[in-house]
């Protein structure tokens, strides 16, 4: 693997802000941010941001983490890595325990491998079986489960303690009790899939709850008389609120109301992506039901959404280009947030000393030239 010892007079959004600077690697690590005369030169129009973190995806390139193997992790990883991701969490659906259980083991085995390829698997992001009948998107109906602490100490045992998001629908019977553990663990509970009530989202706040899954979609809406979860996910300061930034998923009004609505480290962007990412529109599969993807949009056949086609680097791009946010909010709404989301913000999410060596480099259109995690490129545009 190709490693970097730094870059040398480029633009670099540290977090003072965009400026002129260079940078030195050690050991996978930013160093210093200053004098350094031997590192890599860059186009004088690109720009190096923190690497990306994707809290929520499913899969790229043909492959699903519900596949259950090292081969198929590899591939979303790489995928991933194209996008300016240095790191994700692999994301399951509502499914069998078996199919739930493969997945988590396959996670499990391949961080034991510690490959410097690709984006790094952060963790796990456990979204289903726990979730509303009344709110299932594209999750198989015949696997809803209630939650359970006992049955996601077996999830995660077998994930080998890489779990570290849960999706739940938090008014079902169990979920309190569920959350107070998650809470106590360091796991992230997240109000997703869910019918939730204001009264319901305040009672999973004071439990621990902390996170809304992919916001707007597959929950209660807004109501004047009856918040639900949309409304709650607005008015709470204490949740943070995923975003898939495509235009489709959300309509560029409500994406500009909840990014008016938090607090500037509230907001994260996901991408919900499915197998057919970098991939031709055509006919896949999610949860052993049909996808169809046309245009940029996934949908079943029904016509409901199925995740996205969504790459991050886009995502970046759609929120500069809907909201007016600046390059730094947009970036702190990929890297830093989730980080922080995630407990990782002491080694991931900004460009500060002491923090991996792990940087997305982007050209004037946003679109990826070079990806770098712990100071090895893990993605180089041709």
């Amino acid at each position: 693997m190709k490693k970097i010892n730094g870059f040398t007079n480029c633009n670099i959004l540290t977090e003072e802000g965009l400026k002129k600077t260079s940078l030195k690697i050690e050991d996978g690590k930013i160093a210093s941010i200053g004098e350094f005369e031997s590192g890599l030169t860059l186009n004088e129009n690109y720009v190096v941001l923190p690497g990306f973190i994707d809290q929520h995806v499913h899969g790229a390139a043909g492959s699903d983490a519900m596949d259950g193997t090292i081969l198929d992790l590899t591939k979303i990883a790489n995928a991933l890595a194209s996008e300016g991701t240095v790191g994700f969490l692999a994301t399951t659906m509502t499914q069998s325990v078996e199919n739930i259980t493969n997945a988590l083991v396959a996670v499990k085995e391949y961080k034991e491998l510690n490959k410097e390829e690709g984006a790094e698997i952060l963790g796990v992001h456990l979204e289903g079986p726990f979730i509303s009948l009344k709110h299932i998107g594209a999750q198989p109906l015949e696997y809803v489960a209630k939650p359970s602490v006992e049955v996601f100490k077996k999830y995660q045992e077998a994930s080998g303690n890489t779990i570290k998001l849960v999706s739940l629908a938090v008014e079902e019977e169990g979920a309190e009790e569920l959350v107070r553990y998650l809470a106590s663990t360091g796991v992230v509970a997240s109000l997703g899939h869910t019918d939730a009530k204001a009264e319901d989202v305040e009672k999973a706040i004071k439990a621990g709850a902390k996170n809304v899954t992919h916001t707007f979609n597959a929950m209660k809406p807004l109501h004047h008389r009856e918040i639900g979860t949309v409304g709650s996910a607005l008015l709470y300061n204490e949740l943070n609120c995923e975003l898939i930034c495509d235009g489709i998923h959300v309509s560029i009004p409500a994406i500009n109301l909840l990014r008016n609505c938090k607090p500037a480290d509230k907001l994260t962007l996901v991408t919900d992506a499915m197998r057919a990412k970098h991939m031709a529109d055509g006919e896949y599969e999610l949860g052993g039901q049909p996808v169809f993807v046309k245009n940029g949009e996934a949908r079943l056949a029904g016509g409901t959404l199925a995740g996205s086609v969504l790459k991050m680097n886009n995502a970046v791009k759609n929120i500069m280009n809907f909201t007016g946010a600046t390059l730094q909010e947009a970036s702190n709404y990929a890297s830093l947030n989730p980080a922080k989301n995630l407990g990782l913000d002491n080694e991931l999410g900004s460009i500060k000393v002491g923090k991996n060596a792990s940087f997305a480099v982007l050209d004037e259109n946003y679109d990826v030239v070079l990806t770098v995690r712990d100071g090895v490129v893990i993605f180089e545009k041709e």
